[in-house]
């Protein structure tokens, strides 16, 4: 299975948009002033995956969710590349019935442990290579 998404510079400060070909465009800001940064976007985007993967499960589960919230609080190395050192993702679940409790964390493991690709390609194994097509003004 192969994903692909194109960003492109706005023309101006350090803003861009990006999305794959032919869906949505998401604005993104590398100074976070006009739009989320990359940082912040990896954060939601873990954020997001992870709490897919618990609505998925909690359906199949039975488990009737009146609602689910999803922050994830991390810390950054101060020199560059500032990369993320550590990450909390704290769940706020509100539904389901006395019990559930037990059966929603299984699902967030569940999440983590398997199913979120955002989360599991943060691991260090995952190769990149790059490129680069040049053309002069």
């Amino acid at each position: 299975m192969k994903s692909e998404a194109t960003v492109r510079w706005a023309g101006e400060a350090l803003r861009f948009e990006g999305g794959r070909a032919g869906g949505p465009v998401a604005v993104i800001d590398a100074d976070g002033k006009i739009a989320p940064s990359p940082v912040t976007l990896l954060l939601v985007s873990i954020a997001t995956c992870s709490a897919a993967d618990v609505v998925s499960i909690a359906v199949k589960m039975r488990i009737a969710l009146r609602s689910l919230e999803v922050v994830v609080d991390a810390d950054r190395a101060d020199d560059h590349p500032r990369r993320l050192l550590r990450a909390h993702i704290g769940f706020r679940i509100v539904g389901g019935e006395a019990g559930d409790e037990s059966r929603l964390q299984h699902a967030i493991d569940l999440s983590h442990e398997k199913y979120c690709s955002v989360l599991h390609s943060l691991r260090s194994d995952v190769e990149v290579k790059t490129s680069l097509t040049f053309e002069p003004a």
